[in-house]
């Protein structure tokens, strides 16, 4: 209901979304904390919702119902989402279909829910903003974090020659 720092947050019962048309609504399992979820919620962020809001962009469960249109997906359906109409940081999320991918039998939930946003921001530096080719070497800073440990497997994967950094006290 206000932007400020984590002491803001609130746990609230709320009415469980309906699908409309081209949605899909996931019950969640496992919900994935990004650091831009931070800034969002302490408003310091350049796009801000409009309040009240329910943080949460990455998440993963099982599809309770698909909206008209939707033939991707059906009840029952184990799901991750990258991106979400509502919010993942809740029971229910409501998603555009095109925010809801197939969870892969041997990946849970937990793990579904760190796909989103990590190995997007690791693909769009690495592979697209850098051009990253086969054979290179890339050192990345922070490879122990989400976007780091992305980043490193999706350079692996490509062929490339990986280095990573990490440290605490």
């Amino acid at each position: 209901k206000e932007f400020g720092g984590p002491e803001v947050l609130q746990l609230e019962e709320v009415p469980t979304p309906q699908p409309g048309p081209g949605e899909v609504l996931v019950r969640i399992y496992a919900t994935g904390i990004n650091p831009v979820e931070t800034y969002i919620r302490a408003g310091k962020y350049a796009r801000l919702p409009e309040l009240p809001y329910t943080p949460g962009n990455d998440g993963a469960g099982v599809v309770r119902q698909a909206g008209a249109n939707v033939t991707e997906f059906k009840a029952g359906d184990h799901v991750y989402t990258a991106g979400s109409v509502t919010g993942t940081y809740a029971e229910f999320a409501l998603c555009k279909k095109e925010q809801v991918h197939p969870l892969p039998a041997n990946v849970s939930f937990a793990q579904g829910a760190a796909i989103g946003t990590p190995y997007a921001t690791a693909y769009r530096g690495l592979l697209q903003r850098a051009d990253a080719k086969p054979r290179e070497t890339v050192l990345v800073h922070g490879a122990s974090g989400g976007v780091g440990t992305a980043a490193v497997q999706l350079a692996r994967a490509r062929g490339l020659r990986a280095f990573g950094t990490a440290g605490s006290d």
